[in-house]
């Protein structure tokens, strides 16, 4: 049986400092999407949503993403319409879906509390629970989100975790 793959979350302000084991036998190919964007750490842009309730969205860039071969069309794994706190959810929409954008959109959503619901402006999207933070980790998942929520927007770094 081979060992988890692990992702880091960090943002230094808030005191996020997390580590996620990626789901493979549950979301092969979103597990896949993100172990191969994070081949180098990757400092991507995080919010508070607006929609979704308690999350930090951290929408990829599309400049991260020109001319890689894994920034395909993910299709639905491990689904959920209701994330939990600690998931880690890769929502993907196609191409000009919302509001004619010309670039397919990657969004790596960090779930801190009860209540969320993947429910957009363009309606309820179906993301894919791609990682999970331990349980025993919730508490600093939610403090840190919450830091991030009060004082607005953020950059966090996802990485691969060292073996």
């Amino acid at each position: 049986m081979t060992a988890p793959r692990i992702i880091t979350i960090r943002e230094p302000r808030s005191g996020l400092d997390l580590a996620a084991p990626l789901l493979d036998g549950k979301a092969p190919e979103n597990a896949a999407f993100l172990w191969s964007y994070l081949e180098s750490p990757r400092v991507v842009p995080g919010l508070h949503a607006m929609w979704t309730g308690p999350e930090i969205s951290c929408p990829v860039p599309a400049a991260h993403l020109a001319g890689a071969d894994y920034a395909k069309p993910l299709p639905p794994e491990n689904a959920t319409l209701n994330p939990q706190p600690g998931d880690i959810v890769l929502a993907y929409v196609p191409a000009r879906m919302w509001g004619g954008n010309p670039d397919p959109i990657f969004d790596i959503g960090l779930f801190y509390g009860p209540g969320a619901r993947m429910l957009f402006p363009i309606g309820w999207l179906a993301g894919s629970v791609v990682a999970q933070v331990a349980a025993a980790d919730l508490p600093a998942l939610a403090a840190a989100c919450n830091a991030i929520r009060r004082s607005g927007a953020c950059e966090v770094t996802f990485a691969r975790k060292d073996a």
